[in-house]
């Protein structure tokens, strides 16, 4: 599943593409033509990103909402538009450009009161300048769940993902089942401010890169990473892998159905880990 940074991009995009001009919004599989029809035409005011949540706001107080799930994915290009191959749930033209999104786990119009219901319903999102980290750490530290459980509730952190939460844990030098209670602020303020600078990363460059300058495959004189997901990380799919810091094997576990990978030796199963320096 995408993780926050990737809607953010999606939202920049789509942003520079439409915003300002009117669309034409299709559904060429049927499953959207009710909510085609009520943005069909209308002026695209601008888009938002929260969390895993994309929203397109259109005049007439009409929201786009699009959460792409496991298997959805955006395409776009310069027109003429292609013709709509396979299952295409919604597509989008204008201002030049053409848009079709296919797969995703929610495409729906929702109203002013609807959009805010959802909104009520995420945390923090480490991306917006409007999140409030305090209102995370109160969840965080209020619960006994494994700090890697807390972290990927979209009730408390919206937007961290799986490679996220892995690899923000490991530069913490926390175990992934650290309790939430063992959180103190100026941890909470540490994890929180290094997720916030990875993401926007993300943002920035289009994939999770999580490694120290001396831990890239140049400083280490090693091969890169090569994996579907991309980019340069410490725990993250390296179960048996020797530690990017100290060497020791990378371990895998699994919490909630959830993959877990840390390193035994960085991350000590004790309640007092320092931050690691950045």
């Amino acid at each position: 599943m995408p993780e926050g940074h990737t809607i953010h991009r999606l939202a920049i995009r789509h942003r520079e593409l439409f915003a300002g001009h009117p669309v034409t919004a299709g559904s060429p599989q049927g499953r959207f033509a009710t909510g085609a029809a009520l943005i069909d035409g209308r002026l695209l005011l601008d888009t938002e990103a929260y969390g895993k949540h994309l929203l397109h706001h259109y005049e007439g107080e009409q929201t786009l909402h699009v959460h792409l799930g496991l298997y959805g994915k955006f395409a776009d290009g310069a027109l003429p538009a292609p013709a709509p191959v396979g299952q295409v749930r919604m597509t989008l033209t204008g201002s030049g450009h053409w848009l079709e999104l296919r797969g995703p786990t929610a495409c729906e119009v929702l109203d002013p009161g609807a959009v805010d219901l959802l909104r009520s319903r995420l945390g923090a999102d480490p991306l917006r300048d409007d999140a409030d980290p305090a209102a995370a750490l109160s969840r965080v530290r209020s619960s006994t769940k494994p700090l890697f459980a807390l972290l990927m509730d979209q009730s408390i952190v919206a937007g961290c993902g799986l490679i996220y939460a892995n690899e923000t844990l490991f530069r913490a030098g926390l175990s992934p089942q650290t309790p939430g209670t063992a959180i103190d602020p100026d941890r909470w303020t540490a994890i929180w401010d290094d997720l916030r600078s990875l993401m926007k990363e993300g943002v920035l460059h289009g994939r999770i890169d999580t490694v120290h300058t001396q831990h890239t495959p140049e400083a280490m004189r090693r091969a890169p990473r090569v994996d579907r997901h991309g980019g340069e990380v410490y725990v993250y799919r390296r179960p048996g892998q020797p530690c990017l810091v100290c060497g020791t094997p990378i371990a895998r576990d699994e919490l909630a159905g959830r993959n877990l990978y840390w390193c035994p030796s960085c991350q000590p199963p004790v309640t007092r880990s320092r931050p690691r320096s950045t």
